[in-house]
């Protein structure tokens, strides 16, 4: 799916990758995807998004070890998560993929590495050094905020999208900036569904942040673009079962 607006903003032209290529990638480097069930696999021929993240952490004298968590939305509105285990047996050998589908296998994997076990918190090295809240606030775009906020609930069509309260603080926005949540859109000409979801922050002139989040997909009668904006997270992730759900 193409998104027919503000490309720029959202992807870089190269980066798309349908979920079937997110999978392939993860496959592709695990040393053991040969080991994951069958249903697994068949499930995930239906995969409409992608959304992986970091779980947890650890770094020491050499050795390193990251879990992250992918997440795939099935066309029957379920989903299958996969755990992918990232490490190094030496310090600097060349780093290792493992896949797991549950966490009971994640921890059993962990538990044979020189490192302490997983934990589902952030491990972080005594050299990492977070930067404080206010610095986020240099990553917002400082420049036409409150039109990107018309614009965005103009092309809102859900029923339940923000009302005239949301509509009347997003008029003092002075900056915003927007981050894609979960999965990427389909290359142009791809039959496969897919859903993407945006988080659009806007900065409000008296110091407040308020997040939009919007959903993309092209489950429509005639195929056509569709956008849907809520006013959290939760609520849009619900829309996008919803919208799974009718074609299951």
């Amino acid at each position: 799916m193409s998104v027919p607006y503000e490309t720029a903003a959202y992807e870089p032209p190269d980066s798309p990758e349908s979920p079937e290529e997110q999978l392939a990638r993860l496959l592709g480097r695990a040393l053991n995807s040969f080991e994951l069930p069958d249903e697994t696999i068949r499930r995930l021929d239906c995969a409409l998004a992608h959304d992986g993240s970091l779980h947890s952490a650890h770094h020491s004298a050499g050795l390193h070890r990251e879990t992250y968590r992918h997440t795939w939305l099935l066309a029957d509105a379920s989903a299958v998560t996969l755990w992918e285990l990232v490490h190094n047996t030496a310090p600097g050998s060349e780093p290792q993929h493992e896949i797991y589908v549950d966490e009971e296998e994640l921890r059993t994997a962990t538990a044979r590495l020189p490192l302490p076990p997983d934990t589902p918190d952030f491990e972080l090295p005594v050299t990492v050094q977070v930067s404080p809240t206010p610095a986020l606030r240099q990553l917002y775009v400082r420049e036409g905020s409150a039109d990107h906020a018309r614009r965005l609930l103009r092309r809102a069509e859900n029923p339940d999208r923000p009302g005239p309260e949301t509509t009347a603080l997003l008029t003092t926005a002075c900056a915003h900036r927007i981050t894609q949540a979960f999965g990427r859109p389909a290359r142009a000409g791809r039959q496969a569904l897919c859903f993407s979801l945006y988080e659009h922050a806007f900065l409000l002139d008296d110091g407040v942040e308020l997040s939009l989040w919007e959903v993309e997909h092209t489950l429509t009668p005639d195929g056509r673009h569709m956008c849907e904006v809520y006013t959290s997270e939760d609520a849009a992730r619900d829309a996008m079962e919803r919208r799974a759900a009718q074609v299951s």
